[in-house]
């Protein structure tokens, strides 16, 4: 039996399916089952309610579980209720996960984290990510971990963030920095192939971090560049200090539902987001979609 976290999330349902797909018996953690109906599949899958900031709701969850596969991070500290923060969620969840793991006895865990994920100030997005990474490291379970770069799909926060962006300014489009940070955009359904070859293959990938991204480097300029051209639309791309960027990401969290760009998206432009070109068919066996193909074929998908 394998638990997903996060399994009705942006990449948690792609894993789901990719699992019922292969006839391996899954579970999925959910936090509301109302809101997961129709990201997951109706049959296949034993859907759970729990929390992973609610340790009393996680011992149902992982019972019989062998591997567990964590999403369950948010990326953005939007008005959803107490716990919602990047501490609380992504680390100390992580923790409370790994602590109802090891109780239940399961064997594995297999991490999606992220590109460049480092110690940082405490209470940021990065930060947590790193203390969730150091958890499960610490955990005495077996474990694995990828970080991809910035993820593209239907119901990308990253690129629809961009893309509202575009569409509600009338002339100009505010950059991060001068727009030169590189990143290696990943399609999120070759993430998820990624995620379920390193859960079925342990003896591949356990106790490895593995980095990974799409088959093309993209400045943030030229990334913005291709979504104007996908979305038929002009603008002037204006650079902007990345601490004024930071705050104003900061004041739109905190009223928005869906921030076009968040305190999380902002740390990713600290370094560069990019590993190997050909990391996926090295350690994964096949060739990632790109994204100007992907934009191509689909243009800018709405969850």
């Amino acid at each position: 039996m394998i638990l997903v976290t996060g399994a009705a999330g942006f990449c948690g349902s792609r894993i789901v399916s990719l699992l019922g797909k292969e006839g391996i018996a899954t579970r999925g953690l959910v936090r509301n089952p109302e809101k997961a109906k129709g990201r997951l599949p109706e049959q296949g899958v034993e859907v759970v309610t729990g929390d992973t900031t609610q340790p009393e709701t996680l011992e149902a969850a992982v019972e019989g579980v062998e591997t567990i596969i964590h999403t369950a991070f948010i990326t953005a500290e939007r008005k959803q209720g107490p716990g919602v923060n990047y501490y609380d969620t992504n680390a100390l969840g992580t923790a409370n996960l790994v602590e109802a793991a090891r109780k239940a006895g399961v064997r594995r865990i297999v991490v999606l984290s992220g590109l460049g994920t480092k110690s940082d100030k405490p209470g940021t997005y990065m930060h947590g990510r790193y203390l969730a990474q150091q958890a499960v490291k610490q955990s005495g379970m077996a474990w694995s971990i990828l970080g991809p770069s910035i993820q593209f799909g239907k119901g990308s926060a990253f690129f629809n963030g961009l893309a509202d962006l575009i569409r509600t300014m009338p002339v100009i489009v505010p950059m991060v920095g001068d727009g030169k940070t590189r990143f290696q955009p990943i399609w999120v359904d070759d993430v998820a192939a990624c995620i379920v070859k390193m859960a079925n293959k342990p003896e591949a990938y356990d106790g490895r971090t593995i980095e990974v991204g799409g088959p093309e480097y993209f400045t943030y300029a030229q990334i913005l560049d291709m979504l104007m051209e996908t979305l038929h639309k002009k603008r002037i791309k204006v650079p902007g200090p990345l601490p004024f960027v930071r705050l104003g990401a900061a004041m739109m969290e905190a009223v928005m539902p869906k921030p076009p760009i968040t305190r999380a998206a902002t740390g990713l432009f600290t370094f560069e987001n990019t590993t190997d070109l050909d990391a996926v068919a090295k350690y994964f066996g096949f060739q990632p979609m790109s994204l100007w193909a992907y934009l191509q074929e689909h243009g800018i998908e709405k969850a």
